[in-house]
């Protein structure tokens, strides 16, 4: 999320995934996104491109330079030892005049400069963090005089689309490309008609056996659209009540 937020990135134009075997009706076990975010107007000015690496399921990215030496500069409330997971995540900006690093949504920052900048606090806080109460907060407000919640669905919706990009990715990795987003519009522009895709549906369990039982191809672009728009069967209907 820290990301997300704080460049103000909106939509990628190019998403490519990778993991460990993934199999038709799971999550694989870890996955790497690349996600890239075009040059953009935002709320600071005119931002350049900007290249986003997300890891999971204990993958983790290459170190930036100084790292070992930088970590006396890192926070007592750290985790102790040289991990970048701290609170359940880490990120990483790297920047043209420094290196920021904190943990999952933004916990304890610190730049690897050692340099502590005295910023305004600008934005409010949330008490002891509880963001659930304070959606039941700001639901007992009325709604002329609201302070809005820190997590409204204006902030989580789109970083959501974020997250789920990144699910599309590695479940269409198997195109071997990066794939072309357009945002507007909520669809790849390079899945040619008639590419197609297998996936993994069983795996054999024996210790050095790499068999594996696969679909029959499919059409990629079609079950693309069908990840991105689901059709939802038709509802459930009740017989006429009697007059």
């Amino acid at each position: 999320e820290p990301p997300f937020k704080a460049l103000e990135l909106g939509y990628p134009t190019e998403v490519e995934g990778s993991s460990s075997p993934l199999l038709l009706d799971c999550a694989p076990v870890s996955q790497k996104v690349h996600l890239v975010y075009p040059r953009r107007e935002t709320s600071f000015g005119i931002k350049p491109a900007v290249d986003v690496y997300w890891y999971d399921g204990g993958l983790q990215p290459e170190k930036p330079e100084g790292w070992e030496e930088a970590q006396q500069y890192r926070p007592e409330s750290w985790n102790p030892g040289l991990s970048l997971n701290h609170q359940g995540g880490g990120v990483i900006f790297h920047g043209e005049d420094d290196t920021l690093v904190c943990g999952c949504y933004g916990a304890d920052p610190w730049l690897l400069s050692g340099r502590v900048p005295n910023l305004p606090q600008t934005e409010r806080r949330v008490e002891s963090n509880n963001h659930q109460m304070d959606w039941v907060r700001a639901s007992k407000e009325s709604s002329d005089s609201r302070v809005e919640t820190k997590s409204n669905f204006a902030e989580s919706g789109p970083f959501n689309e974020m997250v789920v990009m990144g699910v599309l990715a590695v479940r269409l990795q198997g195109l071997n490309k990066k794939l072309k987003w357009d945002g507007e519009n909520m669809q790849f522009t390079n899945i040619n008609t008639d590419e197609t895709l297998t996936m993994i549906t069983k795996m054999d369990p024996t210790p050095g056996s790499f068999s594996r039982e696969r679909t029959e191809p499919f059409n990629a672009l079609e079950f693309a659209e069908g990840l991105i728009r689901t059709n939802y069967r038709e509802g459930w209907s009740l017989p006429d009540m009697p007059a």
